[in-house]
This record gives structure tokens, C-alpha cells and sequence, in this order.
């Protein structure tokens, strides 16, 4: 997400919160919130991935694989 993005999110949520959105800036919002949301969800993902949890008998298993056995 580069800040062009960034600053128009926080620039449609300032102007929300002052005078309101019309129909077409609600429609980017939304669109621009979808993106934003979907890239920090892939972020997190990745940050998971590289994350490890040692188990009560010493081994070491990624996060992602630990988390499967609990379920």
C-alpha cells in the first residue's frame, strides 16, 4: 500500500467525521478499506510464518502447524 492510498483513507475518514461522505467517496472508501484490510491480513500471515513455538518436549514447530494440532 503506498501512501498516496494511505492519506486518501485518512483523508475520506476525516471528512466522515466532518461533513460526510457522498455516495461515490462511500463507494471508495469501502473499496480503498477492502484493499487496506486484505494487505495487513497478508502481513500477518507472513509474520506467522516465520514465527516457531517450542513444544512442552523441546521441538521447535512453526506457528501455523502447532495452531492445526490444538484444533
Amino acid at each position: 500500500m503506498d501512501k498516496q492510498m494511505l492519506a486518501r483513507i485518512n483523508e475520506l475518514a476525516k471528512k466522515k467525521k466532518t461533513t460526510g461522505l457522498t455516495p461515490e467517496e462511500q463507494a471508495e472508501q469501502k473499496k480503498l478499506y477492502k484493499i487496506y484490510l486484505s494487505e495487513i491480513r497478508q502481513q500477518f500471515s507472513e509474520t506467522l510464518d516465520n514465527v516457531s513455538v517450542e513444544e512442552k518436549d523441546g521441538t521447535v514447530v512453526p506457528f501455523k502447524e502447532a495452531f492445526q494440532k490444538k484444533q
